[in-house]
């Protein structure tokens, strides 16, 4: 089992992150366990589909400055994810490198593409058709991406192909994003470049 951990305390967020990655995908449900607590609901709602859709197990507690607002806690939740997932490759070897996902979610459809190239870059198409999902500031999600591939040395492309429910777009970006990193992090016997290292 290819299982890494992490802890991460500030003034603003307190948070302790496990991830196993799975050497199957997708890997059966019934065998996993999600448990996600960041003190702000919508945020659990879009990771547990995240890791769900991916094939991952985790457990996922942050203690956030939530009074302030949100933003500490869903960026701070990217940078230890981030960070998980490039663990995962330093302790545990080479993995597959791409994965692509195109999900809909009713009005929505959301696309996620990875390379696990060892180098940090975002692009971010995504236009919310509202700002907010309940009480969720739907620009956080953007925020938690840039800090993930920051972290993680990824490059990530988020596309939010259309959509006329912010809820439903949010949705299938994050479960398009899950899918992707699950396939993209299955583990390879050698690394996927032509120039032999990342």
């Amino acid at each position: 089992m290819r299982t890494c951990r992490s802890e991460r305390k500030t003034k603003e967020t307190d948070i302790v992150a496990s991830v196993v990655f799975s050497d199957s995908f997708p890997a059966v449900p019934a065998e996993r366990t999600i448990a996600i607590a960041t003190g702000v609901p919508f945020f659990d709602h879009m990771l547990h589909a995240f890791f769900f859709h991916g094939g991952f197990e985790v457990e996922l507690t942050c203690q956030g400055d939530t009074e302030v607002d949100d933003h500490h806690s869903v960026e701070d939740v990217g940078i230890v994810l981030g960070g998980l997932f490039r663990q995962v490759v330093a302790d545990h070897g080479p993995v597959s490198r791409f994965g692509h996902a195109v999900i809909p979610m009713d009005d929505s459809l959301g696309e996620a593409v990875v390379d696990v190239c060892g180098r940090s870059y975002l692009v971010w198409d995504v236009s919310f058709p509202q700002p907010r999902a309940g009480n969720f500031d739907l620009a956080l999600i953007r925020e938690f991406y840039t800090a993930f591939a920051s972290e993680a040395k990824i490059n990530l492309h988020i596309l939010g192909r259309y959509g006329s429910n912010g809820h439903h777009l949010a949705e299938a970006l994050f479960k398009a994003a899950g899918r992707a990193l699950g396939g993209a992090y299955r583990p390879a016997s050698a690394v996927l470049s032509t120039k032999g290292t990342l």
